[in-house]
């Protein structure tokens, strides 16, 4: 396998195949042949229209420029996600991007938070967050003197094409064709070539999988294997549907929980992104669509369309000379908005493990490894929304509240329940606080907290909950309108 890797070949386009194409071209081009195959007359899911903050980190590693990035794909700002009807009907809360209070060395402030409730302080946790109290206002601005962690809510196939530009300018060899056959090494088992339907030949060292779903090369061709989640995370099918926009957009993401799944709720600028993600077990595709149909706002500018999966992943992400990305690596559902953020973060993996002088054991084994933590944390903090719920009103919610779970995920609910503490694991892209948030706002009352919160008097408590509080209000009170700075800052043609 010690082969040097002269040319990488990325198979398949969508986000995920311009996500690779751009990072490699521009990172490592100089060291690398890249050349991205990818046919025209096959759709891409395109449905992955929000984002979490480390894709922040992505572009500026890349230099891309946030304005034109945000103008081009008809973006706007996100600062957390509304749940709906999670923990009970009419039930609300935000899981905000933004640090809560103010942390010390032996615990996060919602332990001053619980020691303020014993002492008559009736203030909601979510109150000393900037972010969730901007995103409640309908709230946003950028300033160094007052500074908010965002992501975007973004048109995913207009965010392909930007990246297939920039890749392209700076060199990127794409292959238009269809994929009809991957060739194997016979003695090593390595994909060696690709062969077009015109019958052109592409060879390469380092092949990545883009192909969704399917799995051309990671599964048809190399058999990878697929780890099957769907007996906890039970739903199998989204409808999606576009719409003329209402209202001005919302600088968060809305989660709205109905009798068999949830409904998501992104706001572009030209735009509405809307969607059902169900389990077909308890309601027809039919009957879903209705549901979604009844709970959308503006007029349809698309046809409802119906996206089959299975939750889960493949057995590797990295096997033999082959990389899976995007939903060629898996499906965990888009509830915490982690698909282009897996994308992200397999790349970056991939360029700093990059095997220059050949594949060996040990590269393969240690990206593996930190997929396997990345997905195990990802996937346990999806399954919390379902599993911590009082929902006993449909048999979807009834097979959630009393599902087996993961060892891991249970013990993080049992340690908050009985302690409040949160502890991470290596492969948690979620922090602390986004734990308490969800596990907060479904009804999950600590039974203890750390008792360093008590070392203050009544009235230095007094003053250091209010002062936070004030903080926050007088910082959201400076920000401008979301559209208002949308409209200066970014607005699409």
């Amino acid at each position: 396998m010690n082969n040097k890797i002269n040319h990488v070949v990325i198979a398949g386009g969508g986000t995920a195949g311009w996500m690779a194409a751009a990072a490699i071209t521009k990172l490592i081009g100089h060291a690398t042949k890249v050349t991205l195959v990818e046919s025209d007359d096959i759709g891409t899911v395109g449905v992955g229209e929000a984002t979490i903050p480390p894709i922040k980190t992505f572009h500026k590693l890349l230099g891309i420029n946030e304005q034109e990035m945000m103008r081009y794909t008809n973006a706007t700002f996100k600062l957390g996600i509304s749940f709906e009807n999670w923990g009970q009907k009419g039930d609300e809360y935000i899981h905000s991007f933004g640090m809560t209070g103010k942390e010390c060395w032996a615990g996060e402030f919602h332990h001053f938070w619980l020691h303020g409730l014993r002492h008559g302080h009736t203030s909601p946790f979510g109150d000393y967050c900037l972010e969730l109290q901007a995103a409640k206002a309908n709230k946003f601005g950028l300033s160094a003197q007052n500074p908010v962690n965002y992501a975007y809510h973004l048109d995913a196939t207009l965010y392909a094409k930007y990246l297939r530009n920039f890749s392209e300018k700076l060199g990127l060899n794409r292959q238009e064709g269809k994929i009809s056959e991957v060739r194997k090494c016979k003695s090593t088992g390595n994909i060696s070539e690709l062969v077009l339907d015109s019958g052109q030949v592409i060879s390469g060292d380092l092949f990545i999988d883009c192909t969704g779903f399917k799995g051309l090369l990671i599964e048809q061709a190399l058999h990878t294997g697929y780890e099957d989640w769907s007996h906890i995370l039970p739903c199998d099918s989204a409808i999606a549907v576009q719409t003329k926009t209402v209202e001005s957009p919302r600088p968060y993401t809305r989660s709205i929980a109905h009798d068999s799944g949830w409904q998501w709720r992104i706001p572009l600028q030209n735009r509405v992104g809307n969607g059902l993600v169900y389990c077909s077990k308890y309601i027809s595709d039919e009957q879903a669509k209705e549901t979604l149909l009844n709970n959308i706002e503006g007029e349809m500018l698309t046809e409802p369309r119906v996206i089959k999966f299975k939750t889960g992943r493949r057995r590797k992400g990295w096997n033999k000379n082959c990389i899976a990305l995007g939903l060629a690596s898996g499906f965990i559902e888009p509830l915490e908005s982690t698909s282009i953020h897996l994308i992200m973060s397999g790349v970056i993996r991939l360029l700093r493990l990059f095997p220059f002088d050949g594949i060996t054991d040990n590269i393969v084994n240690e990206y593996n490894n930190k997929l396997d933590s990345e997905l195990n944390s990802i996937r346990d903090f999806i399954v919390l929304h379902y599993k911590v719920t009082e929902r006993d009103d449909s048999n979807f919610w009834d097979h959630c509240r009393t599902m087996d779970i993961p060892d891991s995920l249970s013990h993080k609910i049992d340690l908050f329940k009985n302690s409040g503490r949160v502890f991470l694991d290596d492969g948690d892209i979620f922090r602390v606080d986004s734990w308490t948030q969800v596990m907060l706002g479904q009804r999950i009352m600590p039974e203890q907290y750390h008792h360093i919160a008590s070392i203050m008097t009544e009235q230095e408590l007094t003053q250091f909950m209010n002062g936070l509080k004030q903080d926050v209000k007088q910082r959201v009170q400076m920000l401008p309108n979301h559209k208002d700075f949308i409209d200066k800052y970014c607005k699409a043609g």
